[in-house]
């Protein structure tokens, strides 16, 4: 969810007015992605380098994450969204880590859609916590394979994302989902987050069902004929 400081600076307000437009599109995204048929949303809210910006901007961040879980849970509760935090909670202040498990507990046992809230989440440190917890537990990490790690991260049980959105035009991934990522859809636009609404959905999704996902696999023979007729009849 990237562009909350621009799209602030472009019109001269803090970036905290920025960070609080960033979750009012929350809503409208999810509400989309549900009308589309997608029901597990990933919002990459806070990395594990976030906490090298500016004092004052770490602490709106987590004032607003706080805040955002006292007005938004009970009505997600209500809508049957179940909420998950991915991430390390451990350098969460006590007081936002209650509030992050009471929002896990309340909605546990939703199905109606999963929103992952990733907040101090850095993919190469959930890689090196997996694997430290399966040596904890006595795992023989020589036989080590890729169910068992996958099963050990935070995003246990959860199928792998199908497509991963960047806003405001920035092409790389920053250390998010590694792992579960490998074989995902990439789709950037310019929109800055807090512009970022249905429309963009739809554009995405229309996007990704335009690809050809082959998971690293060669097309087959059969496949190949038909790409050779097909394509000069779309020039």
């Amino acid at each position: 969810m990237d562009g909350n400081g621009r799209w602030a600076r472009r019109r001269h307000l803090p970036r905290a007015t920025g960070h609080r437009a960033g979750v009012s599109t929350i809503r409208p995204v999810m509400e989309a992605c549900h009308a589309a048929g997608v029901h597990i949303l990933t919002l990459y809210a806070f990395s594990t380098e976030n906490w090298s910006r500016p004092r004052h901007e770490v602490a709106a961040l987590m004032q607003l994450f706080g805040d955002t879980i006292d007005s938004e849970v009970g009505e997600m509760n209500a809508e049957g969204i179940q909420i998950r935090a991915i991430g390390d909670r451990s350098k969460l202040s006590p007081r936002l880590q209650k509030k992050v498990r009471a929002a896990e507990e309340v909605t546990s046992a939703n199905t109606r859609a999963i929103l992952n809230v990733a907040i101090n989440y850095g993919g190469r440190h959930e890689i090196v916590a997996a694997v430290r917890d399966l040596a904890v537990r006595g795992a023989d990490l020589s036989q080590l394979d890729t169910e068992t790690l996958s099963g050990a991260l935070y995003t246990a049980g959860l199928p792998d994302p199908d497509l991963i959105i960047r806003t405001a035009g920035e092409m790389r991934i920053s250390n998010f989902m590694l792992w579960q990522a490998a074989y995902a859809e990439i789709y950037v636009t310019e929109t800055l987050w807090p512009d970022f609404g249905a429309a963009d959905i739809d554009r995405a999704l229309a996007a990704y069902a335009r690809r050809d996902r082959r998971f690293g696999a060669v097309p087959d023979a059969a496949a190949l004929v038909e790409e050779a007729v097909v394509a000069p009849a779309s020039l």
